[in-house]
């Protein structure tokens, strides 16, 4: 054990010795990361269905042709929920916005059409890190809405009826409107003519808006102030220069196998299995450093909140460990330290772009967001997710640790049989 435990601190003497490898995994990460958090405030849903809880609560006619009018557009991904299940899924990130039609809503909204009263609301609870999405959705939502509030109130049986009812209303509290009064009369006249296959009516003008949202933004926790964008930002970085740093751990074991250094440590008294995993585990803890680092500066000068420190901990020692793990597999595999440079860092960002570290993985592709639920990194980000600006508890980070050390114990026991069986 006093072996092992010299090797390991040989190494961190030497990584902390390396200013300019203290410069490219530490400082980068957080200048990269505050330029980023800065220019982008947000996301948008660029290639994909916007994923969307629609919580029905108006069941009558025109209610149900707002929402299959909503479920048919190939930009929603609509899937239908109850109020809680709805708040439940947009807190933790699973759906980007949650639709509410609430009881009575295509009536009030066919009556606030042709009246001073007050407009029905619909309300919108939205995942904080997408405003864009918020927008894009809105814009869908009034599609749908004056599509079926105008065609029932020129045509259907709610339309008829609000429309007497606005004229009684007239009359009852003696509005002098000629204006109003003549429009209405002429719907009526419009409304009681005989329909026929295609006919089509001039788009009515001067309308009102028939209805307003309440705009919901829905965290937990500490971070309940709203989103950061500095905190996705700073995960994104941290992990991919971190990554960065397993690939120069795995290619100095390379180096040192072309050295001969390796062998001269093998000829001492330690084992093939304890230089490796000493090697690992040195690794292990400068990642777990690094990205403690890197938050810190994140909480105190960009005001990035951690909602859950032993839940941050937890996804720091298993992506730790993920980053270690991943530099024995380099070193294990790579042939000569220049080919597998090239190929290392190719698979870094391969794996950091699908893990959703430079945009969000909500602007991929549905097929893409089910690729990336099998890239490590997509685990790492949504944990740190999860425990920063999310401001969800330890347990909503627990998947995300349980696959991390999962994906480090798959690397490790693949890179100590490919080191067991070259030596042997």
């Amino acid at each position: 054990m006093t072996a092992f435990l010299a090797l390991v601190r040989k190494d961190l003497i030497l990584y902390f010795s390396d200013k300019r490898a203290l410069l490219m995994h530490l400082v980068l990460p957080i200048v990269i990361a505050a330029f980023f958090g800065s220019v982008f405030g947000g996301g948008s849903a660029k290639g994909g269905g916007i994923d969307v809880a629609l919580v029905q609560q108006d069941t009558s006619d025109a209610g149900n042709r707002i929402a299959a009018g909503l479920k048919a557009d190939p930009n929603l991904h609509v899937t239908p929920m109850d109020l809680t299940q709805a708040r439940d899924a947009v807190r933790k990130g699973s759906q980007a916005i949650a639709i509410v039609l609430p009881a009575g809503f295509a009536e009030a909204a066919g009556t606030a059409m042709f009246s001073n009263q007050e407009k029905p609301a619909i309300p919108l609870l939205y995942d904080p890190s997408q405003p864009a999405v918020l927008a894009m959705v809105k814009g869908m939502l009034t599609q749908q809405v004056m599509q079926v509030v105008s065609a029932e109130m020129f045509g259907g049986p709610m339309g008829r009826k609000l429309t007497e009812r606005s004229l009684q209303q007239l009359d009852a509290n003696n509005v002098q409107d000629p204006a109003l009064r003549d429009m209405l009369v002429a719907v009526r006249k419009y409304e009681s003519l005989p329909r026929t296959e295609g006919a089509d009516g001039a788009a009515p003008r001067g309308l009102a808006m028939p209805f307003t949202t309440h705009d919901e933004g829905l965290t937990s926790g500490p971070v309940a102030q709203g989103y950061n964008p500095y905190a996705h930002s700073f995960s994104g970085m941290g992990v991919q220069f971190i990554l960065f740093m397993g690939v120069n751990m795995g290619i100095g074991m390379l180096l040192a196998r072309r050295s001969g250094v390796w062998d001269r440590l093998l000829a001492a008294p330690v084992t093939l299995t304890q230089v490796v995993l000493a090697r690992g585990v040195s690794a292990a803890i400068i990642a777990f450093g690094l990205l403690c680092a890197i938050f810190a500066v994140a909480v105190l000068a960009f005001h990035v909140q951690v909602s859950s420190v032993p839940g941050f901990v937890g996804v720091a020692l298993g992506f730790g460990a993920l980053t270690a793990a991943f530099g024995l597999l380099v070193a294990a595999f790579g042939k000569t330290p220049e080919a597998a440079r090239g190929i290392a860092m190719f698979a870094t960002l391969i794996m950091v772009m699908l893990g959703g570290a430079w945009v969000p993985s909500f602007m991929f592709p549905a097929w893409v967001q089910q690729l990336t639920m099998v890239v490590p990194t997509r685990w790492a980000i949504a944990g740190l997710d999860a425990v920063t600006w999310r401001g969800l508890d330890a347990a909503a980070a627990l998947p995300a640790v349980a696959v991390l050390l999962g994906f480090a114990l798959l690397f490790t026991v693949a890179a100590v049989w490919r080191f067991k069986r070259e030596q042997a």
